[in-house]
């Protein structure tokens, strides 16, 4: 039996579900993030609701822990073996966007995964990741909305993968498919939003309203 993908998913996931938002809202502004705002405990949140200096904590922490949990069980995997290391990297950073949308250390209740998705990508895949960031960055300049951002910067992945890299390995290219799915489902409130032309606008880097 492959112990490393056991070993993985355990790691990943509980580095996931390191609930950093909830944790710094709670210990240093005694403010639960997912009681105001969007009510998702994730760094644009902590940014609207906190303030710079805690989204940028937040957002950096987030990213961390699914590069983390990619390098570190892969880091698990030399030692211990593993049949097809690209898979095993695969499974720890959906493992670790699982741990952080649905949290043991904050009762399920966690963020949408989009920075911790980047840093498992980045770990996974680092051409796929600066695409995707000079994407997001682009069409947050240009749209003000995190969550289009996201989306479409997600669905770059998959084409970066198959047209830009030429990579046909399988399991590549359905976990790139799969970011896009992921994105796109933890992203349906802001979906209906932006169909009803209700969602925020959001300036990441914009003094905290009081």
């Amino acid at each position: 039996m492959d112990y490393s993908y056991i070993l993985a998913v355990l790691l990943a996931f509980t580095l996931g579900s390191i609930p950093t938002a909830v944790w710094i809202g709670k210990r240093f502004y005694n403010i639960d993030v997912r009681e105001h705002g969007s009510g998702n405990a994730g760094a644009t949140n902590t940014f609207r609701v906190l303030g710079q200096k805690a989204g940028i904590i937040v957002l950096s922490i987030d990213i961390l822990k699914g590069f983390l949990a990619v390098f570190l069980s892969q880091l698990a995997a030399l030692y211990l073996g593993c049949g097809n290391m690209t898979l095993l990297k695969i499974v720890a950073g959906i493992s670790a966007v699982l741990g952080h949308i649905f949290p043991l250390f904050a009762g399920f209740r966690g963020g949408k995964g989009v920075a911790t998705i980047l840093g498992a990508v980045f770990g996974i895949n680092p051409l796929a990741s600066t695409i995707a960031i000079v994407v997001f960055l682009t069409i947050l300049i240009i749209t003000k909305y995190v969550s289009v951002g996201s989306m479409l910067a997600g669905s770059t992945f998959p084409f970066t993968v198959y047209f830009i890299q030429g990579n046909d390995d399988v399991f590549m290219l359905v976990f790139s498919i799969l970011v896009v799915i992921m994105l796109v489902f933890s992203h349906k409130t802001n979906i209906k939003r932006l169909k009803n032309k209700t969602e925020n606008k959001t300036y990441l880097f914009a003094p905290k309203k009081r």
